[in-house]
């Protein structure tokens, strides 16, 4: 048992958010620490019964893995023609719930799985919610791996600092599960992410970036007040 105050607050987080998912619904499951406990949780509603007739569909390997774990039936894209309600983190949030993700760098996975949810329910601390995006977190950019300097040239030409993000414990750059690399870009400003989301994928070469603009419908977030895990709906 843990009586660390932050993981017993992403606990909870991913309990409250795993306690919205109803039977008979096809569940987009993220990635990262908090969402992790989101798909322990749903994992155990559905050993005891509580849930029933549940389909996940993985964002990431680490989903995919750790859903398999829990006993989480999975699905693909390919199978079905809906998502009910997708769970997923976030790096940063913004007033009007825009996000940015791709701190795991399963940004293109989870903006295909995210976007398609009927539903879509961001898990965050409370140090994720900023008043501009941009202003703590590198914005991420998934691009092949042949493209990577001219795409840094371009980034730098909307006024980014690109940097090709290197692996920890791993020699050379980060893979993503497609196979492709990340470039994190310093904006020091992002007055319009709906535009910059566009014209980042516009530049050739680029797979998907790590702005998700009026993707999210319901913002959890978990403090620590008084010493004990607090959770609200932003």
């Amino acid at each position: 048992m843990t009586t660390d105050p932050v993981t017993l607050m992403k606990q909870e987080v991913g309990k409250a958010a795993a306690a919205r998912v109803k039977s008979d619904s096809i569940v987009g499951l993220g990635t990262g620490s908090t969402t992790a406990f989101a798909i322990q949780y749903i994992g155990e509603r559905l050993a005891s019964g509580e849930l029933k007739n549940i389909v996940g569909v993985p964002t990431s390997f680490q989903a995919e893995v750790l859903a398999k774990k829990y006993n989480i039936p999975l699905t693909t894209l390919d199978a079905i023609d809906h998502i009910d309600v997708a769970i997923d983190g976030a790096d940063e949030v913004d007033p009007q719930k825009n996000l940015i993700k791709g701190g795991g760098a399963a940004h293109t996975r989870e903006k295909v799985v995210d976007s398609l949810a009927q539903e879509f329910i961001v898990v965050v601390d409370g140090g994720k919610l900023v008043d501009k995006l941009g202003s703590t977190f590198l914005l991420p950019v998934e691009v092949i791996p042949m493209a990577v300097t001219p795409v840094m040239r371009k980034l730098e030409d909307l006024g980014g600092k690109p940097d090709l993000r290197m692996g920890i414990k791993k020699a050379g750059p980060v893979v993503t599960d497609q196979g492709n690399l990340v470039i994190d870009v310093k904006f020091d400003n992002i007055p319009n992410p709906a535009s910059l989301e566009a014209e980042i994928n516009n530049i050739p070469g680029v797979l998907e970036n790590g702005l998700f603009v009026g993707v999210a419908d319901v913002v959890l977030v978990g403090e620590i007040v008084d010493g004990k895990p607090h959770i609200r709906e932003f």
